[in-house]
């Protein structure tokens, strides 16, 4: 059995962070690094075909959830907080609700356990189109990326995920054949009967609409005890745009 590529930072209590659809444990380093710095062993984890873990033809949440909780069995963790964004907050709620013994605190970011209409064709095209038999620098990637996506926010995200495959080649780290053809699951709800009743937090950003009023009901009734809070001045990758309201925010919950 194959276990989750991770970078573990700090010692204390476990704190597992799962990063959203074609993103990778790097992205949460510098938040990371100040979880560890307050008393907190943070693993930050790369899910199946992103990052440096293992690609697979199986990608559903079901699966993902079985890789964290065997990630944790492989650390010998009985029970740790989990931070997830997106893709990741789905990942949480799945092993949260499955199971709960195993979940301390869980901290979703972004992202409710409603169904979500596919949404990031516009990404894979763009992506698609990356040809590395001529793209040789990361200009380049970016230049072939900006034909299609105008947002240098979202090109510096995806452009986290390029590397050298051997000397002269570049590629990405995410398994784009898979997940191209697995869009649909990532926006999957999560169960009509799954709930999770232990201390539950959920950051939206304040211009996101991921996580609408409407919203809330269905939220408060998979996660009884969840706690709806606003980060201020950003959008779905709210844990960038504004990091230090976030941070402020999560660890006083992690603390509480």
């Amino acid at each position: 059995m194959e276990i989750l590529h991770s970078k573990i930072i700090g010692e204390g209590k476990p704190l597992v962070i799962l990063h959203g659809f074609l993103g990778m444990s790097d992205n949460w380093k510098t938040l990371g690094n100040q979880y560890a710095q307050n008393g907190f062993q943070v693993h930050l984890a790369d899910q199946r075909n992103h990052g440096r873990s293992f690609h697979s033809e199986k990608f559903d949440y079901e699966v993902m959830s079985q890789d964290v909780l065997r990630y944790l069995d492989q650390h010998q963790i009985e029970k740790t907080s989990i931070i997830g964004h997106s893709m990741g907050g789905k990942t949480a709620m799945q092993i949260a609700t499955e199971q709960p013994q195993r979940v301390e605190k869980l901290l979703v970011a972004d992202i409710s356990p409603k169904y979500y209409p596919p949404h990031h064709q516009p990404i894979i095209n763009a992506l698609v189109q990356l040809d590395f038999d001529h793209i040789s620098s990361r200009k380049e990637a970016d230049e072939s990326l900006a034909q299609h996506l105008s947002e240098v926010g979202i090109r510096q995200f995806l452009l986290k995920n390029l590397y050298w495959v051997e000397a002269g080649q570049l590629g990405l780290r995410f398994n784009l054949d898979i997940l191209k053809d697995k869009m649909d699951e990532i926006g999957e709800n999560i169960s009509s009967t799954a709930t999770f009743d232990g201390p539950t937090l959920f950051l939206r950003g304040d211009r996101s609409e991921y996580i609408l009023p409407d919203d809330f009901p269905g939220i408060h009734r998979h996660f009884p005890n969840a706690d709806i809070q606003t980060v201020e001045k950003a959008g779905h990758w709210l844990h960038a745009e504004n990091p230090r309201q976030f941070f402020e925010k999560s660890l006083h919950f992690l603390n509480s």
